[in-house]
């Protein structure tokens, strides 16, 4: 549910955004792209369950969307797939491993350390850490403002992608080089075959973190 709340549910809105980009107001697309990645970021500091965190990034990916689509609506819309597809590897590999909670992530790497890295690398990408897909299209956002006369703005968002950034590397932080209380003295799970399907999710992370070399391809086609 959460999967298609995130991705599904925002094909509609951006399709709509883009349908009357031309006649949409810059200072109103400003005001909800700076509450948008501000609320988004703060909002997700002090979370503990995946499902918060990725809504609250939800939140602030839509302010990054909402700023270019007056300047570029191509960006818009390829900002929008390369945060579905990160999404998506995210969700399918939390789902397979039956992650909710960070403190769940801790003791993934016990069960399955390829999935682990796959978890850690994909919400680097979210975060928008070069030189990962999810830096694309930040980058080329910046790009676009600094282009049209709006360097005040282009900072503001880059400054806000850091509270992002933030809090993933601190769930990657607390995941990894730190260990939570417990009680029961053996470490290591049994581990037990598979019975979902994992087809999808290596074609997913190679789309959401290695598809930075093709941005002079992906600039030339917007």
């Amino acid at each position: 549910s959460g999967m298609i709340l995130l991705t599904w549910q925002k094909i509609a809105p951006t399709a709509l955004l883009y349908q009357i980009s031309p006649s949409l107001n810059m200072e109103i697309l400003i005001l909800l792209a700076i509450l948008s990645t501000m609320l988004g970021g703060w909002g997700g500091l002090n979370q503990t369950q995946m499902r918060k965190v990725l809504a609250y990034s939800s939140i602030a990916h839509m302010g990054w969307t909402v700023i270019i689509a007056l300047i570029n609506p191509n960006l818009t819309i390829l900002s929008l797939m390369i945060y579905i597809m990160t999404t998506l590897t995210l969700f399918m590999t939390l789902n397979l491993s039956s992650t909710t909670k960070i403190k769940s992530i801790s003791n993934l790497w016990n069960k399955s350390t390829p999935m682990t890295m796959i978890v850690f690398l994909t919400m680097l990408s979210l975060g928008g850490l070069p030189p990962l897909t999810g830096f694309m299209p930040k980058w080329l956002i910046l790009q676009e403002l600094i282009i049209n006369n709006n360097p005040t703005m282009a900072i503001i968002m880059a400054l806000s992608a850091l509270l992002n950034l933030f809090f993933y590397m601190r769930i990657i932080y607390v995941s990894s080089l730190t260990m939570f209380p417990t009680s029961n003295n053996l470490k290591h799970h049994w581990f037990f075959s598979q019975t979902k399907t994992t087809n999808m999710i290596p074609t997913l992370t190679t789309i959401s973190s290695m598809l930075l070399p093709l941005t002079p391809i992906l600039i030339i086609m917007t």
